[in-house]
């Protein structure tokens, strides 16, 4: 895996809570935005486009500290499938502006279909993402993600998906 994503994940999630929730208590559980997004995007091994990419989002109305419960489900036009959980972090919860940055990792199990062996079915999914929320609960993302097994094979080559999103925040 691209650890850069996994350390800029704990970094940020990180210090947005010790700085804003260890005062009272570091990873007490509050609410946060429920949301549904679904992103598509090309799908990219080693470089070349292989394909696109269907993915589903769906954010549990809670956090803990500054980190969101999340689970996906992806598909390509490989018929490769992709589910799994993890957490996200944004710049949300410390800014009004409707533009923000989110951080997420997620870890998953991949079956491929026609697309590239990735070594090990344990893959874990780290992206970044930029975008701008809107007045009525929803918000449009550029996000770039990479897939990998982190190491727990010797094969172990990667995918990555750069897509839009669409995001909507139930009230």
């Amino acid at each position: 895996m691209d650890s850069r994503f996994a350390v800029f994940f704990f970094i940020m999630g990180g210090m947005d809570t010790y700085f804003n929730d260890c005062p009272t208590e570091c990873f007490q559980e509050s609410t946060a935005p429920e949301r549904v997004s679904i992103q598509y995007g090309d799908t990219y091994f080693q470089e070349d486009v292989i394909g696109d990419e269907i993915y589903g989002i769906y954010d549990l109305p809670k956090r803990y500290g500054a980190f969101q419960p999340t689970i996906g489900a992806s598909l390509t036009s490989d018929n490769d499938f992709w589910v799994g959980a993890g957490g996200k972090w944004s710049t949300e919860r410390i800014s009004n502006s409707p533009i923000f940055i989110e951080l997420s990792l997620m870890p998953g199990l991949y079956l491929s279909g026609d697309g590239p062996d990735l070594g090990f079915p344990l893959q874990f999914r780290g992206a970044l993402g930029a975008g701008v929320n809107f007045n009525n609960g929803s918000s449009l993302a550029v996000f770039f993600d990479h897939r990998s097994n982190a190491n727990a094979s010797e094969t172990n080559p990667g995918i990555e998906t750069l897509g839009i999103r669409y995001s909507y925040a139930f009230e």
